[in-house]
């Protein structure tokens, strides 16, 4: 079956960098688009940024210029390069994938910046 396990969340000051990663199984990963989402607490999800198979990239406006995605299909990792975090950056982050037309999730992990 298809899995998502992030990791590499947890608290830093403003300013201050995180890089998540996401391992996946159960799917050819070089075939797959991937993609991370963020929710924050009262908020719905919301997208924060994708990367094709051929490792095309696009961003949700309030990352461009600081968060970079990238994969690595030897890994099948994909990860999230995370620069200048603000406050309201807080979230839990996920990865996703589709199989099918059947959209999979991690199980997400916790990113906190603190002011």
């Amino acid at each position: 079956q298809v899995q998502l396990v992030e990791s590499g969340g947890g608290l830093v000051q403003a300013g201050g960098s995180l890089r998540l990663s996401c391992a996946a199984s159960g799917i050819i990963f070089s075939r797959n688009a991937m993609g991370w989402y963020r929710q924050a607490p009262g908020k719905q999800r919301e997208l924060v940024a994708t990367i094709t198979s051929g490792g095309s990239t696009h961003y949700a406006d309030f990352v461009k210029g600081r968060f970079t995605i990238s994969r690595d299909n030897a890994k099948n990792t994909v990860y999230l390069q995370m620069n200048s975090l603000k406050p309201e950056d807080t979230a839990v982050y996920y990865c996703n994938t589709q199989r099918y037309s059947i959209a999979y999730w991690g199980q997400g992990t916790q990113v906190t910046v603190s002011s």
